[in-house]
């Protein structure tokens, strides 16, 4: 991007994926010639995580319903906070965890409780390998969607 730009930092980056090697590739890639061809660069390299890096991603994130900071906060703003809706949410985070070992993660944005619980029922009949791939999927939306408000 521009010199006058927003100057794009490891820092800000590994606040929308903390995975070092994502936030490396994509600073490799400066100087880039506008915000498309950065957002683009951060798509590619989100794409492949290795276990380690999703470890890492995953550990950044707070439970669905579990509203972490100011940003988890901001994309779970759709999740209802009334009992009904937290019991059946710790119930199936319960489930996916003892399932998959790991905590669910969705891209929370744009989506109210009754569609993060469908989701989260239907990704429960899922094999491991394609749960991954829909892990490392959401993981990417988010830190597109992160690094978006960012800029």
């Amino acid at each position: 991007m521009a010199s006058d730009d927003t100057t794009i930092t490891r820092e800000l980056l590994l606040g929308c994926l903390s995975v070092p090697r994502w936030a490396d590739d994509v600073l490799a890639g400066q100087p880039y010639d506008d915000e498309d061809a950065l957002v683009a660069a951060a798509d590619r390299a989100a794409r492949n995580l290795s276990d380690e890096e999703l470890d890492q991603a995953l550990s950044g994130h707070p439970r669905i319903g579990e509203r972490g900071g100011t940003q988890s906060q901001q994309e779970q703003s759709g999740v209802g906070a009334d009992d009904e809706t937290q019991q059946r949410l710790r119930a199936g985070n319960a489930a996916y965890e003892e399932r998959f070992d790991r905590v669910f993660l969705i891209r929370a944005a744009g989506r109210n409780a009754d569609q993060i619980l469908a989701e989260l029922d239907r990704r429960l009949l899922n094999d491991d390998a394609t749960e991954r791939h829909e892990t490392v999927d959401n993981l990417r939306q988010i830190a597109l969607l992160r690094l978006g408000a960012a800029l």
